[in-house]
Order: structure tokens, then sequence, then C-alpha cells
């Protein structure tokens, strides 16, 4: 069994071959470029040109057009010379059809030696190139064309080709309509499940069919895994539908776009052990700053020169692989042949040389997508076929679902051809078989050809939930439509999925569902519950989660998000930090930027003499160095904005820092020591570093017995050790009074940390100054009575700790915020529905740690 070109082929002798469409592609590849396409030839690199070129070439030839007796027509003698550039190209035998009928018309006498008897099966229509050759072999040898039921071409009356007819089958005919393509979908292969449960037919007996199957590939690829059903796509997958064409598309986006931090971790998780990435040890992605965006050469550079054995999984040095794949993957797009060898596995390596051979490697990603791989693990012979009208029509089954049957789904409307429009070659004569009329013959077709059962489907909206008209098709078809909905129970269930989840009664007895039955009442109750928060007193990971150091961020969640709090400290929940490029930075980012440049400058200043005694140039030139070294730092690590914006961030930096390292305002403390971001209760400190105290003795809030870290960011002793200032830099907006930002119902709590840790570690007969600084405003928020507030402090942290330890994790006015990077494990509109039924009976039940949230 085989199509007619090969058949002609053999004719003509020799080692004659016809054209095949990845040669064509390899021609056109290299031709291309150094062919004068005339008014074409501002656009022959574009991409899809390749495609475009083979698509008119094919159509030319089969056609029977003669460019040459043509010539004089600006697009016409473009094509033509695009034409001759592609056979210098073509490897010896490989002729176009024209060339094969001709040979294999010489050879005629010798056809039935050579063919023997000849049958035309499954075919309406025959490329207009074949039909002379076709006609006289007739002449030499017995043909047959075996119509069956289907439409015979008027070109062969009056041939000697003996044309076989037969009567039309009368299948059972239903008609429906589903709301979208996915529920079509859906509907089919419930059909199917149902026709070989019932035994009414072999999966080799069913097909699923529509006019344009790429329009339900995606929907079909994915269903397939969840049914579980041998399902074969008949005319292909995408490419990138596999993990090979994954790694390729991977590969292509970072030769193309450039190479980022999350660009190459997907190349590195879908071509682990392969190439350049094997010498790589297992976890050695770390190696990258999570937070950098990795966008530019110098950010690589900068990551070398940083990394040593130590910083390797292994605590090997593998700088030398990583520089070497990084160079490998980020050269010249001229070079891409080489990089996949280097880097691919071999499928992904196969997938990648047709991307590469598709069209110009500048649109590679474009490339790849339009690329489909035959090689499907299902057998075709034994399997349910998804496959197109066309394909169906030739080779019909007993039971038939037809897809798409909307108003432009099917038939389909035409269109010109890309290089030669109707107005240079009339698109009657390129195309004699236009697709609209393929589509009206191969749905006849089928119809006719179907033994047993034929359902005609079509979508009553859109993707985007736009109304979709009949097809012509349909009309006189059949009587009644079944108007099928998307949340029907099914009659045959395609999927374990699909049976359980359409049957409440069952499915509501399940763990899973009742699970989530309870969850959703749980949520509706005006009472705390389990699904809010309560578990069981004691619990080893809480017990240990109180026992572990904290900082002033972790107790401030405490107090103000309990539940939060187990969800940030005690499961490790984060939100990601994706390295995208930011069009500004946050507060928080800003912030770190600031105390970066006031602890390099304060540190310069001070081992210089004194920050002090330092002049006003001194000053300048020690922050201008940190200012240096900080942004470089933050460059190799983090996102930055674009760069008139990271300038101008970077300017308000340094005029921050200038009036933050010594303001005018503040009278220096007698004999002053500046310190900057002063560890304590921290054991992982540079013993180089001079410190006013030991930075690993351990600081312990009296009453709520947490053991509290953290770093200070200034830290002011006068000369005789009596007085000491605490200062801490804030970049957002102060309060409006200072009298009523003390506690702030637990959002500040750092001032009166601080100042406590001050005076355990220097000794409790010091005089402590502890100020919140707004710079950006000019304002000092001095905290009075700090020994009063730290006592009603530990009050609050040992009552919020008891609640912890006696089980009660429960919202607080901080959960539901929008800031909370947590919400997303919240019930959807958490601020306006459950919180608000929650808040009160959380308030009771928290007791004495919810006053806190009302203190000024």
């Amino acid at each position: 069994m085989t199509t007619f070109e090969p058949v002609a082929a053999r004719l003509a002798g020799g080692f004659t071959r016809p054209i095949d469409q990845d040669t064509l592609r390899k021609a056109l590849q290299k031709a291309l470029p150094a062919t004068d396409l005339g008014e074409l030839d501002a656009i022959k690199d574009l991409p899809g040109m390749v495609g475009a070129g083979a698509t008119t070439l094919h159509k030319v030839w089969r056609a029977g057009i003669d460019l040459g007796a043509r010539a004089g027509q600006p697009r016409i003698d473009a094509i033509a010379a695009l034409q001759e550039a592609v056979f210098a190209e073509l490897p010896e035998g490989m002729l176009p059809p024209g060339e094969i009928v001709e040979r294999a018309r010489k050879r005629l006498p010798q056809a039935m030696k050579i063919l023997g008897p000849v049958q035309v099966r499954g075919l309406t229509d025959m490329s207009p190139c074949w039909r002379p050759l076709f006609l006289e072999l007739a002449e030499h040898v017995e043909v047959r064309w075996v119509a069956g039921p289907r439409h015979v071409p008027e070109w062969l009356a009056g041939s000697r080709v003996i044309i076989e007819h037969s009567p039309s089958s009368s299948p059972t005919l239903q008609a429906t309509s589903a709301s979208t393509a996915l529920h079509e979908a859906i509907e089919a292969l419930r059909w199917a499940r149902e026709l070989i449960a019932s035994g009414r037919a072999k999966p080799s007996e069913i097909a699923i069919a529509a006019a344009s199957p790429g329009d339900y590939d995606d929907h079909f690829l994915t269903l397939r895994a969840d049914t579980n059903l041998d399902l074969k796509f008949v005319h292909g997958t995408s490419a990138l539908a596999s993990r090979d064409g994954q790694a390729a598309a991977a590969l292509a986006e970072i030769l193309v776009r450039g190479i980022t931090h999350s660009r190459m971790r997907r190349l590195a998780s879908l071509c682990r052990g392969c190439g350049l990435f094997e010498p790589l040890p297992e976890g050695w992605l770390r190696v990258i700053p999570e937070d950098a965006p990795m966008a530019t050469p110098a950010s690589w550079q900068r990551l070398f020169a940083n990394l040593t054995a130590a910083s390797w999984p292994d605590e090997v040095d593998h700088t030398g692989e990583l520089r070497r794949l990084v160079d490998t993957i980020t050269s010249s797009l001229d070079d891409a042949e080489e990089i996949g060898r280097a880097v691919l596995p071999p499928t992904a390596l196969t997938i990648w040389r047709r991307g590469v051979e598709a069209g110009p490697v500048v649109a590679l990603p474009l490339n790849l997508e339009g690329l489909r791989s035959l090689e499907d693990s299902k057998d075709a012979p034994s399997s349910v076929a998804w496959m197109p009208a066309s394909a169906l029509a030739a080779a019909p089954r007993p039971f038939v679902r037809l897809l798409g049957l909307t108003s432009r789904g099917w038939p389909r409307m035409g269109s010109d051809d890309r290089l030669l429009p109707d107005h240079v070659v009339p698109t009657s004569e390129l195309s004699p078989l236009s697709i609209g009329v393929a589509d009206r013959r191969d749905f006849e077709t089928i119809a006719a050809t179907t033994e047993k059962e034929l359902v005609l489907s079509r979508p009553r909206r859109d993707g985007e939930g736009r109304l979709l008209g009949k097809s012509p098709l349909l009309h006189g078809r059949t009587a009644d439509e079944t108007y099928l909905q998307r949340n029907d129970v099914p009659a045959h269930a395609m999927s374990e999925v699909d049976r359980i989840t359409a049957r409440s009664a069952e499915f509501r007895l399940t763990p899973l569902a009742r699970s989530a039955e309870g969850c959703w009442v749980d949520w509706f109750r005006e009472e705390v519950t389990a699904h809010d928060g309560l578990i069981r007193a004691h619990h080893p990971m809480i017990d240990g989660l109180l026992d572990r150091m904290q900082s002033a961020t972790s107790l401030k969640r405490l107090l103000r998000d309990p539940l939060g709090f187990v969800w940030r400290y005690g499961f490790g929940w984060k939100t990601p930090r994706v390295g995208i490029d930011p069009l500004t930075l946050d507060n928080r980012e800003f912030g770190e930027i600031l105390h970066g440049v006031l602890e390099k400058t304060v540190v310069d200043l001070e081992a210089e003499g004194g920050l002090i005694t330092a002049d006003a140039a001194s000053v300048r030139a020690a922050i201008d160095r940190a200012l240096e070294n900080t942004r470089d730092s933050f460059e190799a690590e983090r996102a930055v904005p674009p760069a008139a914006i990271w300038s101008r961030t970077l300017a308000e930096v340094r005029g921050l820092a200038v009036a933050i390292v010594r303001p005018e305002d503040e009278v220096p403390l007698p004999e002053q020591r500046s310190f900057a971001e002063v560890p304590f209760s921290r054991e992982d400190v540079d013993a180089s570093i001079e410190l006013p105290w030991d930075p690993a003795e351990a600081v312990t809030i009296p009453l709520a017995g947490f053991r509290i870290t953290g770093a200070i960011d200034r830290l002011n002793i006068s000369g005789d050790g009596t007085k000491v200032r605490v200062n801490d830099y804030k970049t957002g907006r102060p309060p409006r009074s200072a009298d009523e930002y003390v506690l702030d119902g637990g959002k500040e709590i750092q001032r009166a940390l601080y100042a406590f840790a001050v005076k355990q570690l220097l000794g409790s007969d010091i005089e402590v100054e502890a100020a919140l600084n707004f710079p950006r405003h000019g304002r000092s928020l001095p905290l009075a009575n700090a020994d009063e507030v730290l006592e009603q402090l530990s009050i609050f942290l040992a009552a919020a700790r008891s609640n912890l330890q006696g089980g009660r994790a429960l919202p607080g006015p901080d959960t539901a915020i929008a800031y909370n990077d947590l919400r997303f494990a919240l019930p959807a509109n958490a601020a306006k529905s459950w919180f608000n039924r929650k808040r009160a009976p959380a308030t009771l039940a928290l007791d004495d740690a919810a006053a806190i949230w009302e203190v000024k």
C-alpha cells in the first residue's frame, strides 16, 4: 500500500525519488540567502519564509504549472529563481513531479513487469501533475479505481480505468452540541469508552475526527493521560508536547532571547545529566543567587569570581564546567548546531536540528512550535484514532464521531497562497481542489463510508464565550440535536475522576470529599475550628518552633498573625522571588541597599580614625565607595530596574546616606564610637569584626522566654560606656503622632526589643535611647519609658506563646491584609468573608494576647 508518487518514481526507474518535505526545507534553507528573489528579496530572511516557499513550490509542482512559460511577471520570476536554486541543492535522483512523469512515460511499455495491476483506494481525486501518467498507465496495465460510495473525479470519464462503485452505508446518525471544544473532547472520549466497555466496538473500530484537529490537540493530549485510553494521534503531536521538545525549546529561548536565571533553571531541569550538564553535581543550581536575574554577561562573571569549592554541594570546584556551559549556550546563533549537540539529549537534538532547518535561526522558537512528531507510543491498528477528516475519508472506521461542525470550522474558508496570490496565478489553477470543497467532499465521504454509527458534534461557544453557528453540512442530516450541558451526569464516564465527580453521593463518601466538605462547612461557622488554626496542645512542631531563635519580624507576626507565624516559620512557606527585572524597588529592597551602604560607610570611617572626627569630604568619599560596593553586590544577586530608574534610586540612597551617617541636628555623644548592622545572639559572625559585645551571647526576653536575635542598624556608644543610642532606619512613611506610636498594636516592637538587648549585653545601668528614624521625611521617633514598654510587651508575648502551646494558631488582624504574602493559602476573598466571620471568635479565643491590637 503506497501513494501514487512512489509508484511513478518506481516506474521512472534508476534512483528516482520524489521530493520529500524535509529535504525541500533543507534545500530552501540553503538556497534562500544566496538567491536574488527580486520583489521577494526583502522578506526572504523572515521567519516562515521556508515554510511558505515549500508550500508554494509543492502547489506549483502538483498543479503542473510551468513557471518558465509564464516568465515576465516579477512574482513568477522570483518563484522560478527560487525553484532553480532549490533544484541545485537537491540530492542526485530527487526530482519534481513533472520530471518524474516524463521519465515514467518513457518506460510505460515495461509497466506490467515493473508494477503489475494497480488499484487505487480511498481517493476522491488526484493532483493534476499525475493525471496524464495515470491515464496512460491504464493503457498498459489493469488499473482499478475502487471508489466505493465516494465521489469519482470527472477526468476519469472515458478512460480505460476500471471504476468500482459500491452503495453508501447507512449508519445510525446522532447530532449533539457541547458547550465548548473542550467539552466536545470530553464527550467524545466518554462515547468511545462506552462503546468499548459495552462490547459494541473494539478500539480499532472507533475514530474521532475534525477538519482542523489542531484546535483540539491540546485537549486530547491532556485528556488521554487522564483517561488511560489508547488514543492514537494519526497526524502526530506537537514536538513541544514532549519533554525532549521542551528541552529544545528551553535552549532556543536562551539562544535567541538571552540567558536568565529562570531560563537556565528550566534548561537544567530538562537536560539533567546530558552533555555539558553531566559534570555538574546534583543540586548545583543553588550556587546561583535565588533572587538574581542573571540576565547579563557581567552578572555571570561576578558569580564565577565569587564561587569557591565550598559553594558547591559536593565541595568540589566546578566553576570551570559551569563557565564552559554558560559560554556555550550564549554563543553565536551561527553555532546553533554545535550548541545543541553540546547540551541536548539525543531525541531533543533531533528536534533541535529540525527546528534549525525549518527557518532562520533567529526565529528558532517559532520554528520549533511548528514541528510535529509522528512518533506515538500508541499502536494505530489497536487504538482509538484521533485524526484529520481527510485521513478518515481515506481509511474509514465503523464508529465515527466528527467534531467542530461550526459555520466557520467545517467547511473552512480558503485563502490565497502566501507567495502566489490569486491575481498572479488563479487560486483555482494553483489549488484545483480548494479547502472548502475538500472539506465538503471529506464529510460526504465519511458519511457514506461509516458503517454503524456516526455522531455529528459541534461546540456552541468558542474559548472566549462567543456564540458559534451551525455548519451548513448539518442541515437536513438529523431532525433532532442533543443539547449536552457541561455539568450533565455522564451515562458512561471517560475516567475514574470523571466517574467519581459525576456521582455526588458516592464522591461524598470518599475521604477527600469528606475533608473538603468539612473544611467548607467550618469556614462558614461563627466559631473557630481546626480549619481556622486550632491544633492539639503542645504539638511537637509548635514547641520546637517556639524554642528557636526569634527575630523582631517573627515576633511581630506571632502577635498579629499567629496562623501566619506557624505557616511561615513552622512550615517554611514563603513566596518565591522570581528574578524578573522590576520597574522600581520596593521599600524592603531599598532599605537593604541603604543599610548596606550605611554599614560599610561606618565601618570604613571608624577604621580611619572615627566617624565623628572625619570631615565632610571623607564622609562623602566613604559613602561613594560603600555605594559602589553595595551596588555591585546587589546587581549580582537581585533584579534591578531599568538603567535610568536604577541610577536615580542609587542617587537617592546616596543622599539619604549623607543625611544619616552624621545628622546635622544630632549632638554626638562624648568620645562617641559608632557601629553599624551590629549583630547579637549570633554565632556565625566574623571574629575579625570589631563589636561592642560578644555576638554569640544569648538575649532572652523575661517572662515570655523567647530568645531573640537581630542586627541593630546603628549603635552609638559614649566613650565611658554609660550612654548608648540605638537607631533603626525606616524608608517608609512615619506616623502622624509620635505619642500614639509606641507598640502600634504590635506592629512596632523593634525599639523595645533592641533597647532591652543592649541593656542585657552592656549592663542594666547604662542609659539607652532607642529611636526609629525616617530619613526620607527627616523625622525621628524616640521610645520613651523603654523599660515599661518592654514589660508590657513581655506580657503580650507570654500570652501569645501560651496560646500557641495551647493549640490556638488563629488568624489575627494581619492575616487577611493585602500585603500578606501567604494569602494564597486562605479562603478566596478572605478579607471580606471568612475573616469577618472569624474575627470575633478568634479574638475571644486568643484572650490576653489579642489585647495588644488595641495598644497605641
